[in-house]
């Protein structure tokens, strides 16, 4: 038998939460270093899966297939497919940055101070939460995917509640109210979005007999299974709505400002970057394969929905003056350019999506992760407590405006290939929805750029006068995702020759084919 390699990206982090929460409590740097090394070896068992995939193969790759509860028809089958490896390989990526950006958010708070910050729990949380995101982009069994969709609920809550941000840090009851209601509110909104799809998921079952994805996506395409319209649309219902939860989608994300404003800068990257990448991919893994027929006819207001997401997610951005609540917004505009670019129907918008996941969660996590370099450094997330940074700290102000700028999708960046494409796919057959959506871009140039002239410009303030610039472990956790933001942004190329058969099979699992031009380009 081969080596269980997605099964082994995935155990490995949740052993490596176990053995970090383990660690003596006086061994706190300990626990530390062993979070690292252990995402550092996630991080190249997912090379490891790069490296196997073939683009060109089998649709689902490195399965593996094995029974769980066998009189329910429960099975724990794993597989990727071109969009789960490229968000396995994200995921993987992006968190020894966090836990190296985060490597003083679980000190000990002042001397004397009678509140404690459990630094093993801490590392042990986010290491927990890898492993439940990688399962979940690789299981093709139904029922394993929900328990883990909403298992990882469980450690998101107490990163939200248990760890405050910084500029907390010497707060009084307030602040631990302001955190609780945010964990709170996160648990809730995900819970409720997860019952109702607790019950499209057992309303499959009574239907299909079994959870397997491939089955039941075989089965329905050659009309061994053949749903009522409205049971699929029904069903259908029950599934996006826990994604458009999780997503966020408007008007289901209101959660999210208050979590990201709250947890600490690298918690606020892992929710956005990555948990709520579980919502997007989900979309088009269970969705579109399992529903097509009703993903097709219920476009035409996922699309409303989304296009609201974009303008109004921006419209709030432009007017924050929390620092961290600017991009919890600015987040919720580009999941609508990727909720988009999915229902868009189009292999450009489908393409373009999937690539938007992978960008999205490199440039959310450079402009979050130095915005926190900046806010533990100043103690306040107050845009309004900042300006001159430039002068005084010119690395991290001109990191800080790469991120910016790629936010916005400046052309040479990674998101903008995203966008455009995104742009393109949707213009192709809903041209209202497109230009509608263009707005979006105007925006986020405007609420980026005033971000950064209120922050980094101008006369410097007397509280930022003795600002330190970046220290070498922010730089090492920085300077890899700015070359990144580059390269892609140049050269996109390996990772959508990654996704685009992905794609194409979704576009065929939908019937659906590409508009033709207008014009027919010349021979």
């Amino acid at each position: 038998m081969s080596f269980p390699l997605l099964t082994a990206t995935a155990v490995l982090p949740a052993i490596g939460a176990i053995a970090t929460a383990a660690v003596p409590a006086a061994r706190r740097t300990a626990a530390k270093w062993l979070a690292l090394l252990v995402s550092l070896a996630t991080l190249a068992l997912a090379i490891a899966v790069l490296v196997r995939f073939d683009p060109d193969g089998a649709r689902y790759q490195l399965t593996e297939s094995h029974a769980w509860i066998a009189d329910f028809g429960v099975r724990y089958e794993v597989g990727v497919d071109g969009i789960g490896v490229a968000l396995l390989a994200l995921t993987a990526l992006l968190i020894p940055f966090i836990i190296l950006a985060g490597w003083h958010d679980a000190d000990p708070l002042e001397t004397g101070s009678r509140r404690w910050r459990p630094t093993q729990g801490f590392f042990a949380l986010i290491l927990a939460v890898e492993a439940m995101v990688i399962i979940s982009f690789e299981a093709t069994d139904v029922f394993l995917f929900y328990i883990f969709f909403e298992a990882m609920l469980i450690p998101m809550y107490f990163l939200i509640g248990g760890f405050g941000d910084r500029a907390h840090a010497g707060s009084d009851e307030k602040a631990a109210a302001q955190r609780s209601y945010a964990a709170v509110k996160f648990l809730l909104y995900n819970l409720v979005g997860g019952l109702i799809m607790l019950a499209a998921v057992i309303g499959l079952y009574v239907v299909a007999g079994n959870f397997s994805l491939q089955q039941i996506a075989e089965a329905r395409a050659n009309g061994t299974l053949d749903m009522a319209t409205n049971t699929e649309r029904w069903l259908f219902l029950g599934f996006f709505f826990a994604f458009a939860v999780k997503a966020p989608l408007w008007p289901l994300h209101t959660w999210l400002p208050n979590a990201m404003g709250e947890a600490t800068a690298p918690v606020a990257v892992l929710i956005t970057a990555v948990v709520d990448k579980v919502g997007t991919f989900a979309m088009l893994r269970f969705c579109l394969q399992l529903f097509p027929e009703a993903s097709k006819w219920a476009t035409p207001a996922i699309l409303v929905l989304a296009v609201i997401s974009i303008i109004y997610g921006a419209l709030l951005a432009v007017g924050q003056r929390d620092i961290k609540r600017l991009v919890a917004y600015a987040s919720i505009s580009h999941f609508g350019f990727i909720i988009m670019g999915i229902f868009a129907m189009t292999s450009q918008g489908q393409s373009g999506a999937t690539l938007y996941m992978v960008n999205h969660g490199i440039s959310t996590a450079a402009l979050m992760l130095v915005a926190g370099f900046l806010i533990s450094r100043r103690g306040s997330r107050l845009i309004a407590d900042y300006g001159g940074v430039q002068k005084v700290a010119p690395v991290l102000a001109g990191t800080f405006l790469i991120g910016g700028l790629a936010t916005l999708s400046l052309p040479g960046l990674a998101p903008f290939v995203s966008e455009f494409l995104v742009l393109v796919g949707t213009f192709a057959r809903y041209p209202v929805i497109g230009i509608i959506a263009t707005f979006g871009i105007v925006l986020a140039a405007l609420y980026t750029l005033v971000l950064y002239q209120r922050t980094m410009t101008g006369p410097v303030k007397p509280e930022v006068s003795a600002m330190p610039d970046l220290r070498a472990r922010e730089l090492v956790v920085v300077a890899p995702l700015v070359v990144l933001l580059i390269f892609l942004g140049v050269y996109p190329k390996p990772v959508t020759d990654i996704v685009n058969p992905a794609v194409k099979s979704t576009m065929s699992d939908v019937h659906k084919k590409d508009p033709k031009p207008e014009v027919e380009a010349a021979k």
